[in-house]
């Protein structure tokens, strides 16, 4: 088995697992101000691994509490973002509209050119991002860059979407899960070692100051790198708040097996667990590699 030059185009994000202090707090706020739905939990809302996600779909984020965690400290690498995807528009006006009635407050709202997005952070600082994705036709390339930008949200046009729509919040709909993660991390050139060369990502965008955005199969990204918490920041020390790791989901066994071949070539270490493989970027950013069960 030869390693490809990248990873599998079928690959998709999986869950963001975070530490939280107060596991009852964190569960309502996914659940009242985001619209997930608790998908599985073991010991309540201060158990460890409470999955959250749309119903009927993969989990987007899990909680796990620690009580006595610490706050991530500043200018540390770890989590800028996790993004959660909507299928439409009007999901989007929907999501807008049910931050705002659970008394939360936005970060942001941004046109991406490719995308549509809010920004909020929940109640321990962890940054989220909720988008709609344009038509792939409508993305825009210059000398074969995918062209991203940063302008203001036309917010008048998204809540016209709801004009005549259902005003009832049934939460997230089928097909919600996680888009792409976004981490601060210490340097973007070992970032990129590590998640192109290593992990076989492609590089997509470059043209944001200390910032590198990556894909597989051609989407616009699945996991931005930046800088902005500091160039050569270090990790937060271990057990604090905030990200403790991020899921890469493989099509299916073989292709996951193509990945480890390839992070083994490069020395890069991983530890095998029952759910896939866990590595450790240059930042110490923790990473799973996994792939569905076979039925």
């Amino acid at each position: 088995m030869t390693a490809s030059p990248s990873i599998d185009p079928g690959t998709s994000m999986g869950r963001v697992k975070l530490t939280v202090a107060d596991g009852d707090r964190a569960r309502s706020f996914y659940e009242r101000a985001i619209g997930l739905r608790t998908l599985d939990s073991n010991g309540g809302g201060n158990g460890e691994g409470v999955l959250l996600g749309a119903e009927g779909g993969p989990a987007a984020v899990e909680l796990a509490t620690r009580p006595a965690a610490p706050p991530r400290p500043p200018g540390t690498t770890g989590l800028f973002h996790l993004a959660i995807l909507v299928p439409a528009r009007l999901d989007l006006a929907r999501a807008l509209r049910r931050v705002v009635e659970a008394g939360w407050r936005l970060t942001g709202a941004s046109d991406h050119l490719v995308s549509e997005a809010l920004y909020l952070n929940d109640p321990e600082g962890n940054g989220i991002e909720i988008y709609r994705d344009r038509p792939r036709e409508e993305w825009r390339y210059d000398g074969g860059q995918l062209q991203m930008a940063t302008l203001p949200l036309d917010v008048d046009s998204l809540l016209a979407e709801l004009e005549g729509s259902d005003s009832s919040d049934a939460g997230m709909p089928a097909g919600t899960r996680i888009g792409h993660t976004h981490l601060n991390v210490a340097d973007i050139a070992a970032s990129e070692d590590f998640y192109v060369r290593g992990l076989g990502f492609d590089p997509t965008v470059r043209g944001y100051p200390g910032a590198l955005f990556v894909s597989a199969g051609g989407y616009h990204h699945h996991l931005g790198l930046n800088t902005w918490a500091g160039a050569g920041a270090p990790p937060p020390p271990p057990g604090t708040r905030g990200l403790d790791l991020f899921e890469v989901v493989l099509p299916d066994a073989d292709a996951l097996a193509r990945t480890e071949k390839r992070i083994g070539s490069r020395d890069v270490v991983a530890e095998r667990r029952e759910e896939g493989l866990v590595a450790i970027d240059p930042s110490g950013n923790r990473v799973l590699l996994s792939a569905p069960v076979a039925s």
